[in-house]
């Protein structure tokens, strides 16, 4: 449900947007040229991580010194364990990461925010990489900060796409690509090692054009490649052999996928859509984006862009290139 987006304190949702309103409903809307520091504080991002000892009874108070409890400043609410090795990433670092490339590098932050309690913070900001893959149907590119403060993930910079006829989500994956290019599409910085903002920057300009120009090449590919009816049995048949049934075809998942590359998705009548890899990608795609049940407008997200709905898109592009 949407009101299970993490919720601050005043009740008000963890999350700020510019443009169209999420699709949960939720959220402070900012104008575009909104300053850092008011997307920090709408959306409710101005607090801190603070670390303590680890302490546990045993008839007296002992000291656990090799952990850590991590815990907001403004709520004291605990959010992980860890080693006292862990680096902290805070959550105004996030945002702050956008401050130069805003001013000068022509991003636009479009939506920030945290999930699960704070647990997981992110803000995604449009880079200003354009294009159509086919006639009416342009693709956005973006970049994407996320981190976590318990360990389960790293500090990750992410370039992805939105698709803007119905707004799914796709990771700039360059699997078979350049590797020079493979290596820079995503740069994770792991809890152990300091995050160095400027670094990550400085890598991620110098590809991020030659990222999206070639992904938007392959995208093209797959809308001139036709999938017969049989052929988009065999590829989903692949992708959903892990769902406890005997029969995929008579799951709700299979049903919606292909219901919707048949016609029921968003852009899919349009001519180089219809009945081709690119059409049966975004159907996969639009299922794990706005479809799937999950508990929780956050663990729709999460999967979306960190989880099974984001490999589930990964897989599905690897399997329509090699058809």
């Amino acid at each position: 449900m949407a009101h299970e987006l993490q919720l601050s304190l005043d009740g008000t949702a963890s999350m700020a947007y510019v443009g169209a309103m999420p699709w949960h409903g939720l959220g402070q809307k900012l104008t575009e040229n909104a300053t850092i520091e008011d997307w920090r504080r709408e959306a409710k991002l101005d607090w801190q991580l603070h670390r303590s000892t680890v302490q546990f009874m045993n008839g007296q108070m002992h000291d656990f010194p090799e952990h850590h409890v991590l815990y907001r400043s403004d709520s004291n609410a605990p959010l992980a364990v860890v080693s006292d090795r862990y680096k902290v990433v805070q959550p105004g670092e996030v945002l702050e990461f956008f401050r130069d490339l805003v001013a000068h590098s022509g991003f636009t932050l479009e939506t920030a925010g945290s999930l699960k309690g704070g647990r997981r913070i992110w803000a995604l900001a449009r880079t200003g990489f354009d294009a159509e893959v086919v006639d009416n149907d342009p693709v956005k590119n973006y970049l994407l900060l996320a981190t976590s403060c318990d360990g389960s993930l790293a500090t990750t910079a992410q370039f992805t796409s939105v698709r803007v006829v119905c707004n799914n989500t796709l990771h700039l994956s360059l699997h078979g690509a350049q590797a020079a290019l493979a290596s820079a599409s995503v740069i994770k910085v792991r809890h152990n090692t300091e995050f160095d903002p400027t670094v990550v920057q400085d890598q991620l300009r110098l590809i991020g054009e030659k990222v999206f120009g070639s992904f938007i090449d392959r995208m093209k590919n797959l809308s001139q490649k036709p999938v017969s009816a049989a052929q988009a049995d065999a590829v989903l048949q692949s992708l959903m052999s892990s769902i406890a049934t005997p029969d995929v075809t008579k799951s709700r998942g299979y049903k919606t996928v292909m219901g919707l590359f048949n016609g029921a998705g968003k852009g899919a009548g349009l001519d180089g859509v219809r009945g081709t890899a690119w059409g049966l990608l975004n159907a996969v795609t639009e299922y794990h984006d706005f479809h799937i049940r999950a508990r929780g407008q956050d663990n729709r997200l999460n999967s979306a862009w960190f989880g099974i709905g984001a490999n589930a898109k990964e897989k599905a592009l690897q399997a329509l290139e090699a058809l």
